[in-house]
């Protein structure tokens, strides 16, 4: 058989990379202190035979920090701290983005600094909880309702942190749209019962995602710019509703007028949500002329298929990429894929269930 096309370079006028094969962001929790370390640099570099690797949620701000010891790249320390990943990745002539992820009222203040604040569109609690390292589980508390204060300086500091991205030698950001968090929060009409140009009709809950979108590209450039969405997905306490269709195909309209270097589609189905319609899928391809990323339970095979069909120009690979840190040599050998995952170190410190996974061995 032929080789398959997601295994070969990969070339656009804006991104060249060594295959097709994306290392989705994943959220480890290994950031002491929020900032990125050795450790962090070591388990990337290890991945850093994928084409493009999406680093794991990074907050743009103190506010957005609500996991305990996920990242940032809001200051100087984190900042130098993602310059050492992005230099072990880079020897490997792998591409390296950094997505970034404001929790929103996904959050607790006992993983957050005192001078931060719990931010949403609205201010409705989240069913669930959060797990915190002092007080363990926690339920969420209720979020403060933006004000356009708010939303002026939160935008402000996506941009302050894409900059931010550039200094630490990333390739590009992707904004994180999905899961739940501030950016579809804003987009669903059940966390977003704002008044104001930010809520109510499709065009208003899409405007705040298109507003950073837009700036975030004015800053870096387009080319290095991309997003994640989650149309159908209910992680963090985000139920369906009846306009998700129309809401995502105005979006997709809308981003693919800004230019764009590629939207990113998780489905989350293989983990028990709802699948993503392929009829959704097709929609965004269609409205969206650059690239698509599709993510959610691929194997070699059917990611190859999508590809094929033309559904997806990459195919990025979540849990797969943690126990095969090497997981473009086994699909390019045929070597058998490791399904040893320590789930219970998922989101755990230190290098157990982290770094020690080992390469394929003959």
């Amino acid at each position: 058989m032929a080789e398959y096309e997601m295994l070969k370079p990969f070339r656009t006028d804006f991104l060249s990379t060594s295959s097709r094969v994306v290392m989705a962001p994943m959220t480890r929790c290994r950031a002491i202190g929020n900032v990125p370390n050795s450790l962090m640099a070591e388990y990337y570099k290890q991945r850093s035979g994928a084409g493009l690797i999406i680093t794991e949620g990074t907050s743009p701000s103190v506010n957005g920090l609500g996991y305990a010891r996920i990242p940032g790249i809001f200051n100087r320390e984190q900042v130098e701290g993602w310059g050492k990943v992005t230099s072990a990745v880079h020897e490997s002539d792998c591409k390296i983005f950094v997505q970034l992820m404001h929790t929103g009222r996904i959050s607790h203040p006992l993983n957050m600094p005192d001078s931060s604040q719990i931010l949403a569109p609205s201010s409705i609690k989240a069913s669930g909880q959060m797990w915190t390292d002092s007080k363990q589980l926690q339920d969420f508390p209720v979020p403060k309702a933006m004000t356009i204060a708010d939303i002026l300086h939160t935008k402000s500091e996506f941009v302050d942190a894409a900059l931010n991205g550039m200094d630490a030698g990333f390739d590009g950001v992707e904004l994180h749209g999905a899961n739940g968090y501030l950016l579809e929060q804003f987009l669903s009409p059940v966390s977003n019962v704002r008044k104001d140009q930010y809520g109510g009709s499709i065009e208003n809950r899409c405007r705040f995602v298109i507003e950073i979108l837009s700036q975030v590209a004015d800053a870096i450039g387009k080319t290095k710019t991309g997003i994640r969405l989650s149309p159908y997905g209910v992680a963090s306490d985000m139920p369906l509703y009846p306009e998700i269709e129309e809401t995502y195909s105005y979006l997709s309209e809308e981003i693919n007028k800004l230019g764009i270097a590629y939207i990113h589609i998780v489905d989350h189905s293989a983990m028990g949500a709802p699948s993503v319609p392929v009829e959704i899928k097709t929609l965004i391809r269609n409205n969206f002329k650059n690239m698509i990323i599709l993510t959610g339970g691929y194997t070699k095979e059917t990611g190859e298929a999508d590809i094929q069909n033309g559904l997806a120009d990459l195919i990025a690979f979540g849990k797969p990429f943690i126990s095969n840190p090497d997981l473009v040599d086994r699909f390019r050998n045929n070597w058998k894929l490791s399904g040893e995952l320590h789930m219970d170190l998922f989101y755990t410190p230190g290098e157990k269930g982290y770094t020690d996974y080992p390469v394929y061995s003959i």
